[in-house]
């Protein structure tokens, strides 16, 4: 069990770092191809890394998106055999259209172990009070 909780504890944080670095290819690779989104002032739920990876396109192209840094608190990690539930509080500045933008927000980031790797399988952002 504790090697499972390291391994979990480690895809988390190589997200984290992937999407403060942002480098979209290594972040994307995380996730599953089936993988959901739920993200504040998004106006729909994006079901799939593909439109999620397109909306971040988007985000670069219309907007200049660029990822300055994210840092992860308070986490909190729920092993249920080949089920994980990663929940903590995020703090992330962000490039948006010129403009420095802060979000304090939390996230939960659930992963299924599928052919003996840990992906993650839904990604859901709220701003946090």
């Amino acid at each position: 069990m504790a090697a499972e909780v390291e391994l979990v504890t480690s895809v988390v944080h190589g997200i984290v770092a992937d999407f403060a670095a942002h480098r979209r290819e290594q972040y994307f690779a995380a996730f599953a191809p089936d993988a959901t989104f739920v993200f504040p002032g998004q106006a729909a739920v994006l079901r799939s890394r593909a439109a999620y990876e397109a909306e971040w396109e988007r985000w670069e192209r219309e907007h200049g998106f660029r990822v300055r840094s994210c840092r992860s608190s308070a986490p909190h990690l729920q092993l249920r055999g080949t089920l994980a539930v990663f929940t903590h509080d995020v703090d992330t500045e962000l490039e948006w259209d010129g403009e420095l933008v802060r979000n304090p927000e939390r996230e939960t980031i659930v992963l299924l172990a599928r052919a003996g790797q840990w992906l993650c399988v839904h990604e859901h952002l709220s701003a946090r009070p």
